[in-house]
């Protein structure tokens, strides 16, 4: 019988996430029952997103110690006791981290055959899909407004201001390190790159949106969004994709300070968002994505790992800003 290698999250870290939280075993492959398929994992996806499940439900149940780790993945259907599946077809599942799941067919999502496979995961997937939606539904850009974006170098980020470019915005965003600001506009077309690493972000942030921010993209919470939320203009949106400054280790004393009287006096609309609640309309987000990529307007970075065991390195060093564009561990 197929072995099936599984990561399990080995205990709830109370503080910043380390290899010690995980361990491997193998158990046996499973079989598909009626209505479920049998999926071999192909790519599984790394996100910021992973971190905050250990910590308690948020849109999905929280993550339990002895339990295989939640994931989100590219999977090939290798048995089907669903119709509306055959062996060969792609999906995204959640299949938690392992090279073997079996899961009702309801639970799944069809992907086109696009290769590479890996952009799946990174500008047709839900990276894609998340600063698609993110910042032209939520944030509604209009051609000549200021559109900031935190973790700017990051698999959602990276993707959010250049389609912000290509709506005829000036761009600005927030990245840690010289080396990251400096790809963002030299190799994606920001027009600014603020380096919170370096000093304070507020006056930085200033310097580099004199005229104030008419969309804030914000994937991390905490300081950088109190920075650009007091330099919001009248009328200005804010899309929150996510908090990962608040995701490993202990989280912050207190949160944005004034927060309701800016939102008030700048009239600010501040929406949350879910990338699954737009999958209804993803094929039509894939073809446009696919036009801005074969025309050169969109460019896809990716991080690939090796190896199912490289798992547990591979989303901590995510957590610690290792990663430029999307990271994900190939399984198979």
């Amino acid at each position: 019988m197929t072995a099936n290698r599984q990561i399990l999250l080995a205990e709830t870290p109370k503080g910043k996430l380390g290899p010690e939280h995980f361990r491997m075993q193998e158990g046996a492959m499973p079989s598909p029952k009626d209505g479920e398929v049998l999926l071999k994992v192909r790519l599984i996806s790394l996100d910021a997103a992973n971190r905050a499940w250990m910590q308690g439900a948020t849109y999905r149940e929280a993550v339990g110690a002895g339990s295989v780790m939640a994931g989100g993945a590219i999977a090939e259907v290798i048995e089907s006791k669903d119709a509306k599946f055959a062996k060969g077809d792609l999906v995204f599942a959640d299949t938690g981290w392992q090279e073997y799941a079996a899961l009702p067919g309801r639970k799944l999502l069809k992907v086109p055959n696009i290769k590479p496979m890996t952009n799946l995961l990174s500008v047709y997937g839900v990276a894609g899909l998340t600063a698609y939606f993110g910042l032209l539904d939520v944030g509604r850009p209009k051609e000549g407004e200021t559109v900031v974006v935190s973790a700017a170098a990051g698999s959602v980020g990276s993707l959010v201001g250049q389609i912000a470019k290509i709506k005829g915005c000036r761009v600005v965003g927030i990245a840690g390190g010289k080396e990251k600001c400096d790809w963002l506009k030299s190799e994606l077309g920001f027009d600014e790159a603020v380096d919170y690493k370096s000093g304070p972000v507020f006056k930085a942030l200033k310097a580099a949106c004199p005229d104030g921010i008419d969309v804030y993209f914000d994937n991390v919470g905490g300081d950088i969004f109190e920075a650009c939320l007091s330099q919001m203009k009248l009328h200005g949106r804010i899309a929150c994709c996510g908090a990962v400054s608040a995701y490993d280790g202990a989280a912050p004393a207190s949160g944005p300070r004034g927060v309701p009287g800016l939102i008030v006096v700048k009239r600010l609309r501040v929406q949350g968002f879910i990338v699954m609640d737009y999958y209804d309309q993803a094929m039509k987000a894939v073809a446009e994505l696919q036009g801005w990529v074969a025309s050169g307007k969109l460019k896809v970075q990716e991080d690939v790992l090796e190896g199912i065991e490289n798992t547990p390195k591979a989303l901590i060093g995510l957590l610690n800003g290792e990663n430029r564009g999307k990271r994900m561990v190939r399984v198979s």
